[in-house]
């Protein structure tokens, strides 16, 4: 896939071990490495096309955005909650743009909990515990003119509600596969997507949806149908749209939604780090970041 390359390489994947970790004691073979990918020779294309100007480095003068993230599970629980909230963090620290506050206790989602928060990310599975105030709240802090980003199951979520199905534009519906695939760019110009080519590969868990329509989201990314099997009978869409990242407003606020983020593979991936870093300061409407 082709990725602008550039001489300053911010490698914020190797800084992640296998099991989460930070592995600091890594970080000369690292540096190393990386000057023999940016060599004149070029030697290392393969480090430079996949970070590439994925990460910008920290600007002190930046005044951080506050985010919140999200990852309780009352339903199916990911392995991959735990690197989740490390890299996220480290996308905000490397960035200078945001500070990430993780949790999994909902009681945060209320109007006085919201109010330090410019944005909201949900990495969530089943009905939160969540009252209904609490779900005014956090409808009218989107409203107001915060944003919303919803990762992979966070169309998982809130079966019962149905506002919260109309604000982030559909619920999942199985996922037929867990391959690789083609990934379609459908907007090259959003600053979650245009670090992207038109097409690139990627293996993850694919979801499908259901009352999801076009007319209500702009779509930023979607499935390549040629590259699966459409015959699996876990395929219920016959229009053979298959979405996979998405925004629209919400009053005065933003949303943003990607399917994908199942893999560590994935979270390690600068592609995909990058996207997030765009959907937020898209979000959170950031200017300086873009």
């Amino acid at each position: 896939m082709p990725i602008q390359s550039n001489r300053r390489i911010v490698a914020l994947l190797p800084l992640i071990s296998a099991n989460g970790e930070l592995a600091m004691t890594r970080i000369i073979p690292i540096i190393a490495a990386i000057a023999i990918a940016i060599s004149p020779v070029g030697a290392g294309k393969d480090l430079a096309s996949h970070a590439g100007n994925n990460l910008v480095e920290p600007h002190p003068n930046i005044a951080k955005h506050k985010v919140l993230y999200l990852t309780h599970s009352a339903g199916f629980k990911h392995d991959v909650l735990p690197l989740s909230e490390q890299i996220l963090k480290l996308i905000g620290e490397r960035s200078g743009a945001f500070e990430v506050t993780a949790t999994q206790d909902c009681s945060v989602l209320s109007r006085d909990g919201l109010k330090r928060y410019d944005a909201v990310v949900f990495y969530t599975t089943g009905e939160l515990p969540i009252s209904d105030a609490q779900k005014a709240a956090f409808l009218d802090f989107i409203r107001s003119g915060k944003g919303f980003v919803g990762i992979h199951s966070a169309t998982d979520t809130f079966y019962k509600w149905p506002e919260y199905g109309e604000l982030i534009g559909g619920y999942f519906d199985q996922h037929p596969w867990h391959q690789e695939v083609n990934i379609k760019v459908e907007d090259q110009r959003h600053p979650a997507t245009r670090h992207l080519g038109r097409t690139f590969k990627l293996t993850d868990e694919i979801y499908q949806f259901k009352d999801f329509s076009r007319s209500r989201v702009h779509v930023l990314l979607s499935l390549d149908a040629s590259s699966v099997d459409l015959n699996k009978k876990a395929v219920h869409r016959t229009d053979k749209d298959f979405a996979l990242a998405w925004w629209r407003n919400y009053g005065k606020g933003r949303v943003f939604y990607t399917a994908l983020g199942h893999r560590e593979e994935v979270w390690r991936d600068a592609r995909f780090q990058q996207l997030i870093r765009g959907a937020l300061a898209w979000a959170m409407n950031d200017k300086s970041a873009r």
